[in-house]
């Protein structure tokens, strides 16, 4: 699996820009082919973070960049800037139910 995690540093209101953005991320995401889960997480001080999870990088990346362009054209006027983008293969993931894979 594949990871991408988008971290934004100056947002006015994670939670409206995370309410603002789920169905056109999540449209854009189910279209997606990999596509595992989404994630958003209000780090407070107006760090908002983005976590996607995929089958493989290319799935990842053609979502990505998607996704980068919904939110320059959608989400704008909310000045989210530059996101820091980190991402790569997941070496480890534990289940809830207790699977678990380790790479």
């Amino acid at each position: 699996m594949y990871m991408i995690i988008r971290k934004y540093t100056k947002v006015r209101s994670v939670a409206d820009a995370a309410r603002r953005a789920k169905s056109g991320v999540g449209e854009i995401l189910r279209q997606s082919q990999g596509f595992r889960s989404y994630h958003v997480l209000d780090a407070g001080d107006g760090v908002g973070i983005a976590v996607m999870l995929f089958d493989d990088r290319e799935s990842a990346n053609a979502a990505n960049a998607k996704i980068l362009a919904f939110v320059q054209a959608s989400l704008h006027d909310l000045d989210l800037g530059v996101p820091e983008i980190i991402s790569g293969e997941l070496l480890v993931d534990i289940e809830s139910d207790g699977s678990s894979g380790i790479k």
